[in-house]
């Protein structure tokens, strides 16, 4: 798989907008293995390679142990997440996965996030969530490759 083309370089002002505001959103009191994780589940449900990628090296760097790593795609079942970590875990499949129709972000999903955060770092876990799908979007539709991906292309 190649790159359909580069977004940075032919659209640098918006690229370099998004990046700023990622930066932004990610200097929230949201812990950083919370973070990485969010983004990663995220990654997952959308389908880019090259964000599942970056963010697991991330989310190690973070420290989240190998393990909990692989049960991210499985954390309903997994017994290693704590409420927090389930609740934005919750939150992050229902706003990634809005088009499938149904109740959306149900009120029980709603409402284990709010007894987890209180509003402003759920406004961060709001804006943390859309950026990624942001960047989701982004890789999957341009074929972003990773790079640790790049001498098995």
């Amino acid at each position: 798989m190649t790159a359909r083309l580069i977004v940075s370089e032919l659209t640098p002002a918006a690229y370099k907008a998004m990046v700023r505001l990622d930066t932004v959103t990610g200097s929230s009191d949201l812990p950083q293995p919370l973070q990485e994780l969010v983004r990663v589940r995220a990654s997952q449900i959308n389908g880019c390679a090259y964000c599942v990628d970056q963010h697991s090296a991330d989310a190690k760097k973070a420290g989240v142990a190998d393990s909990r790593l692989w049960a991210v795609a499985t954390w309903r079942e997994a017994p290693c997440f704590d409420d927090a970590e389930r609740a934005a875990l919750d939150l992050t499949e229902s706003m990634t996965r809005l088009s499938e129709g149904g109740d959306r972000v149900a009120d029980g999903v709603w409402e284990a996030a709010r007894a987890q955060f209180g509003d402003e770092d759920l406004a961060a876990l709001i804006m943390l969530i859309t950026m990624i799908n942001a960047w989701n979007r982004i890789g999957v539709t341009t074929r972003m490759v990773p790079e640790s991906f790049a001498d098995a292309a």
